[in-house]
């Protein structure tokens, strides 16, 4: 595919593209973190029920207080088993946007993904065009509403319960929590209210008169530009990456691991592991089973469920063809 030139993430420095995407997420995100942390303002009026997933202690970060210092969490495969895009693809198939043709090329593409364990760039492409396509037109407000509704269908079962206790760690010692996801800004803001985090940074698609036209604001939130998209918001929130921490399963984010003082693997990757381990950063691996652990595999109920998955997506796959 000619388009994919721009998008495949490899050894490459941040384009013009990528710091235009960089910046309108950052300036998405602090838009949207006013209300978040209105909200946030009021959940601390009531009484806190127990963490049932508290994680590993590590008392010497991040530090109480340090308001220089945020947490950056990567989404797909990080926060959230599978790619947000595609459960939102699912949600607005249900909601009959689009035909039984496109689920089933949004199921093969989750299918590929929750197997692999790693982002492909072409399927991670043609779901963004396939959304862009399916939203323009409708309206900005609309669409966060099904948002809403969609979290709780398809993706709120699917939080990582070891990463959400990291990013609570940080928000327990006065620190803010962002996402950074190629996910569209909308889709990840829904995500970071729900889970009580600051804000998103997304892929930001273009809007006027808060109608969608069809088109991105630079490029996909992806490799370099989630790197470009951090160094703007810590610019413009007086913060210091070299205290900050940022998390991530995939070696596509190492621009973004590699900007902070504090870079964790988090259910990385092949390749992000052997760079973790060569650069001493800290890993987390939260999938079942060593198997999984080993191959990048998340393993979510054992073999069984890797072999009804395996089997879903041949049959897709053969559909398909």
């Amino acid at each position: 595919m000619a388009a994919l030139g721009w998008l495949t993430p490899r050894r490459r420095s941040a384009t013009a593209r990528s710091v235009l995407a960089g910046e309108a997420a950052a300036e998405a995100a602090r838009k949207s973190s006013q209300e978040l942390e209105e909200l946030e303002a009021a959940r601390a009026a009531e009484p806190e029920s127990p963490d049932e997933a508290a994680g590993p202690s590590e008392p010497e970060f991040p530090v109480p207080g340090d308001t220089k210092a945020a947490a950056f969490f990567d989404l797909d495969n990080t926060v959230m088993q599978g790619a947000a895009i595609f459960h939102f693809g699912r949600g607005l198939y249900k909601r009959k946007f689009f035909e039984r043709q496109e689920l089933v090329r949004f199921a093969w593409q989750q299918a590929w993904f929750r197997l692999a364990g790693v982002e492909d760039p072409e399927h991670m492409q043609d779901a963004r065009e396939s959304a862009l396509s399916i939203v323009k037109g409708h309206k900005v407000s609309e669409l966060m509403t099904i948002g809403e509704e969609i979290y709780d269908e398809y993706m709120a079962e699917r939080i990582w319960p070891g990463t959400r206790a990291l990013a609570q760690a940080h928000l327990d010692a006065g620190q803010k929590v962002w996402l950074v996801t190629a996910a569209p800004v909308e889709t990840a803001t829904i995500i970071a209210r729900r889970l009580g985090l600051t804000g998103a940074l997304g892929t930001v698609a273009e809007s006027h008169d808060g109608i969608y036209t069809g088109r991105l604001v630079g490029e996909p939130l992806h490799g370099p530009a989630k790197a470009e998209a951090v160094r703007a918001l810590a610019a413009a929130e007086g913060l210091d990456l070299t205290r900050c921490a940022a998390y991530s399963d995939s070696h596509n984010d190492i621009p973004m691991l590699s900007l902070v003082g504090h870079p964790y693997a988090i259910n990385p990757d092949a390749k992000l592991r052997r760079h973790a381990r060569e650069r001493d950063w800290r890993l987390r691996d939260y999938r079942t089973g060593r198997k999984a652990a080993k191959v990048g595999i998340p393993a979510a109920a054992g073999v069984g469920a890797l072999a009804g998955g395996t089997a879903a997506a041949l049959a897709l796959h053969r559909r398909r063809r």
